[in-house]
């Protein structure tokens, strides 16, 4: 079995997850605590929810996970749009995140599919 390191859907999310922390540094005190907060937690789940899916022993409750990693990622690019309308995130940041957001769906979407195959393979 690969490591989770190996997986390029859990390196991508670990790079949001340090690209949420440079967006929350840079936002006024009260900006951080109010939606800052929020584009961290939510950047952060993505991340979290597939390597907690990676430790799971049955695919179907480790797809449960990488499912709830999608949400947090739908979650993150309403935060991230939200931060732009209000001028809380410069120009290339935003264009930065929100293309490696839409990468990253992509390749959500193909490690479940991936999930789902070898699942179906394996009950036969």
């Amino acid at each position: 079995m690969a490591s989770i390191f190996e997986l390029e859907v859990y390196t991508i999310a670990e790079e949001l997850s340090d690209a949420g922390w440079k967006i929350y540094e840079n936002l006024p005190k009260v900006q951080q605590y109010h939606i800052g907060n929020q584009v961290l937690r939510s950047l952060d789940s993505i991340g979290a929810n597939i390597a907690e899916g990676f430790g799971r022993f049955h695919y179907l409750d480790s797809l449960r996970f990488y499912y709830n990693a999608r949400g947090s990622l739908w979650e993150s690019k309403f935060w991230l749009t939200t931060l732009q309308k209000r001028n809380l995130i410069t120009n290339d940041l935003y264009k930065k995140v929100a293309n490696d957001l839409e990468i990253e769906g992509i390749k959500l979407n193909n490690f479940i599919n991936s999930i789902k195959r070898n699942s179906k393979n394996n009950n036969k």
